[in-house]
């Protein structure tokens, strides 16, 4: 009789447990499936996205969301816009350049909401305006809106953009100037180069671009193809909520999210914590403002930069701005 009572209860035990297993494998198969490619190796500005999935925001909001990083950096444009990652993070800049050559992306949110861009230099170079670019070396990654860029401001103050060399160092951008190859860089971030070459001892300083003529952008954007959007706009709102919602925990807690960052860096670019520590810092103010909902995207931001690229010719036809982003948020 025991024998028999025993058997019962292992019997309503792994019934118990299969049905449990086919509830959690019926829950996860409802999830909607979205990926997205990020700009570059996982780094602080990502980490709300991280924290929103490990905390299983995206879960609750019944989303089963893929992380992706890129092979190369002009990849998540490209894979967005023909429908092979559902969103990518890319540059308000390149998607304007993307759309002018014909290519279907637009943008859902912004992510930074301000340039992290700045010229870079040594304290000790002499250079304290735009003007003092004038017979130096600027370095920058290969992309024709750095040299518009130097030209906005060095014109801004008057100066000769002839006197100034401009040299493509791809992404050698800290070691050409460490080594004095370049006197200046442009194309490098406060929130990366600059804390790193303050780490390893530069005494570094920076201009501006938004002082001298370059209007402010949106640095990093959530951007999809046209198509997609169409088809996957509810999902992309479910996702953004449930981003805003980890964010506000990384600003309550720092340290909490960075650690869920570290938790989840490639192996083939591990993360500094001190350096990751001191981007978050830089950043979060960066990624709002005052009395706008995270990520809302104001069409005057996306024609003044398109009006500055036509003028600085980087792109060779105005653009109707209004057709390049769409708002996943509500600004009420």
């Amino acid at each position: 009789m025991k024998r028999i009572l025993f058997l019962i209860l292992i019997m309503a035990m792994l019934l118990t447990a299969c049905s449990e297993n086919n509830t959690n494998s019926n829950e996860k198969e409802k999830l909607e499936d979205i990926s997205i490619m990020l700009d570059w190796y996982p780094n602080a500005v990502h980490t709300a996205i991280y924290t929103a999935k490990e905390k299983g925001y995206f879960a609750d909001a019944g989303l089963n969301v893929n992380i992706e990083m890129p092979a190369d950096t002009n990849d998540p444009l490209k894979l967005a816009a023909t429908g092979k990652v559902d969103l990518a993070i890319s540059y308000q800049t390149q998607l304007l350049v993307s759309r002018a050559e014909g290519i279907p992306v637009v943008s859902v949110a912004a992510l930074v909401r301000h340039s992290l861009d700045a010229i870079m230099f040594k304290k000790d170079s002499g250079i304290q305006s735009p003007k003092d670019l004038e017979g130096k070396n600027i370095g920058y990654p290969s992309a024709s809106v750095n040299e518009a860029v130097v030209s906005t401001i060095v014109k801004k103050v008057g100066g000769d953009m002839n006197k100034v060399k401009m040299t493509d160092v791809g992404w050698d951008l800290m070691s050409s100037l460490a080594t004095d190859n370049v006197d200046a860089l442009t194309g490098a971030y406060i929130n990366h180069e600059l804390v790193l070459l303050n780490k390893e001892g530069y005494d570094m300083d920076i201009l501006k671009l938004t002082d001298f003529g370059v209007p402010d952008n949106y640095e990093l954007v959530i951007v999809t193809g046209e198509k997609t959007l169409k088809k996957k706009k509810a999902a992309f709102e479910k996702f953004w909520q449930a981003v805003t919602k980890a964010q506000e925990d990384v600003k309550k807690d720092p340290a909490a999210g960075l650690k869920v960052l570290l938790d989840h860096e490639n192996d083939s670019f591990p993360l500094d914590k001190e350096v990751e520590t001191e981007s978050l810092q830089v950043l979060l103010p960066l990624m709002e403002e005052a009395n706008v909902p995270f990520g809302y995207q104001e069409e005057d931001t996306w024609n003044e930069v398109a009006i500055w690229l036509y003028e600085s010719k980087v792109i060779k036809e105005k653009l109707n701005a209004k057709e390049a982003f769409v708002n996943i948020v509500s600004k009420e």
